[in-house]
């Protein structure tokens, strides 16, 4: 036991020791993780890794998952809703379906049954790794919104043809009615439960006292209740987790503070660095116990169906996208799309290159049953976990690493946010001015404004004071300027829902930037 927690922890310092080597070597982090942990698991005496799904889904799922949902823009969301349900729904299933008759015509053994639960497995890109590779190469803000979003809200698609394809396996049986209703059930039952779930958190969080340490705990129970909550009324964890965090996170300057919002912010980012550093590594490392179970497949043989199945994927993925660009110029003559300019041939290939699979595959095929109900054993499942980790194992190593290539060779330019980063800031920071002086005028008297604490907060900067003389701050002066960044806090919350081509990634910038202001005021 020792000896694991040894193990486990080395893997730690290697996780940060790699991500700094690829912060240098100019590398999306989960590629060298990936490679380092298969590298790690062929060397003799290394522990012998066996991953529980369960643990999996539970551990790493609803945190990493939280966070991604925190995170994501609202408002990028609904903007290019119609194509990421699209994605997330359609094109999953377009997916399975492809790949059910591939495995079907080209790997012996494989029935249209096995082959859909394959491709129920693999059809879906991944939120962890789609974070985790957006977050280090940059492409254009509605490129990433669209993967962000379809990531987080596909796996519903892909475990119902999961779930069904097993049951076909199984007993041979497949019920329309039965898995559209199971389907619809997933999706609507998932988010609600999620959504109730939040809602109670967000009124329990009111009614604590203001202690940073106590809100924590809360945020780090949430997600595992929301998950845990919808697993066991049968319906989407993940779909709990994701709807209830983009409640949270719309709502959560009515129930935070600045101080806890910043506590979590720090905190939130630590946890999905280890736990995202962990996934990939993890996935490396549980190569050894994958291919001992190939049988009589030869090792050539199954890396050559993996190979097959991830052309597949990409392929499919980027017809899809080509189709969706297609659907859109001809559905913008009859009703109001979110962008109506030709987007070209190089965007729809950068969304197909971009469908990197993760964690979620390698659970679900991990979650297969090893036996049949009548104790046979089930079929061609070894097969199906060596090709989803060849899967995943491609994806994210080849398109990780050619990702920057093709936006450097490519040239693709910012279409929605193309006012440069300064002069939206240098816009902020003046209506926080005008917001400021508006608020003293209204609420003071002539003779406090002529007073020169008064003078100094009316030619201060909108979010931070000057240090001199800042210990001397009576509670009425601390109070108004509580008073003024609230209402600079509301201002640019409500100009960021109301703005649609306002960059959500530079308000939230601006907002941070106001919470740490007013933490520094509890501290004058």
């Amino acid at each position: 036991m020792i000896e694991q927690v040894t193990f486990y922890l080395g893997m730690v310092l290697v996780m940060v020791f790699l991500i700094i080597l690829a912060q240098r070597i100019q590398v999306a982090y989960p590629v060298l993780l990936v490679l380092a942990g298969l590298i790690i698991s062929l060397i003799p005496g290394i522990p012998v890794l066996n991953m529980d799904p369960e643990l999996i889904f539970i551990i790493f799922l609803p945190p990493l998952l939280y966070e991604a949902a925190w995170s994501a823009s609202w408002k990028e969301l609904w903007k290019w809703r119609r194509i990421i349900l699209s994605f997330a729904i359609l094109v999953v299933f377009v997916t399975a379906f492809s790949v059910s008759l591939i495995a079907y015509h080209f790997i012996p053994g494989f029935t249209l049954a096995l082959g859909f639960l394959l491709g129920g497995i693999v059809s879906p890109p991944d939120a962890v790794s789609a974070g985790a590779i957006m977050k280090f190469v940059k492409v254009p803000k509605r490129l990433s919104s669209i993967l962000e979003g379809e990531s987080l809200l596909n796996d519903a698609s892909s475990l119902i043809i999961f779930q069904f394809a097993v049951i076909a396996v199984s007993t041979g049986k497949f019920v329309v009615q039965d898995a559209l209703l199971t389907f619809l059930w997933m999706v609507f039952g998932g988010v609600g439960i999620g959504l109730l779930v939040a809602w109670l958190l967000m009124k329990v969080h009111k009614l604590l006292p203001d202690h940073v340490d106590i809100h924590q705990v809360l945020s780090i129970l949430g997600p595992y209740a929301m998950y845990i909550a919808a697993e066991e009324a049968h319906s989407s964890g993940v779909l709990a987790t994701v709807g209830g965090g983009l409640l949270m996170s719309y709502h959560r300057f009515s129930f935070l503070n600045g101080q806890t919002r910043i506590r979590g912010y720090n905190f939130w980012s630590t946890v999905s660095f280890i736990l995202n550093g962990l996934v990939f590594v993890l996935i490396g490392l549980d190569l050894p116990q994958i291919v001992s179970g190939l049988g009589k497949t030869s090792l050539g043989e199954a890396i050559g169906y993996g190979v097959l199945i991830t052309v597949t994927l990409v392929v499919v993925r980027i017809l899809s996208c080509y189709g969706a660009v297609i659907t859109t110029l001809i559905m913008r003559n009859f009703i109001t799309v979110a962008d109506t300019s030709n987007p070209g041939w190089k965007t729809p290939l950068l969304l197909g290159w971009t469908g990197m699979r993760g964690v979620v595959s390698l659970a679900a095929a991990l979650s297969i049953p090893i036996r049949l109900a009548n104790g046979t054993p089930f079929p061609q499942r070894d097969l199906i976990l060596f090709i989803t980790f060849v899967v995943i194992f491609l994806t994210l190593v080849v398109q990780g690493l050619t990702l920057p290539f093709f936006i450097r060779r490519f040239g693709f330019a910012e279409q929605d946010y193309t006012k440069p980063e300064e002069k939206v800031d240098a816009f902020i920071e003046k209506e926080f001015a005008a917001l400021a002086l508006q608020y003293m005028r209204e609420n003071l008297s002539e003779a406090e404004l002529a007073q020169p604490v008064y003078q100094k907060l009316m030619k201060a900067s909108a979010y931070r004071l000057s240090s001199d003389g800042a210990s001397a701050f009576s509670e009425p002066i601390k109070e108004l300027y509580r008073h003024i960044l609230n209402r600079q806090r509301k201002w640019l919350v409500e100009k960021n829902r109301t703005t649609m081509t306002l960059d959500e990634d530079i308000v939230r910038k601006h907002l941070y930037y106001l919470d740490h202001e007013e933490e520094r005021l509890l501290l004058r």
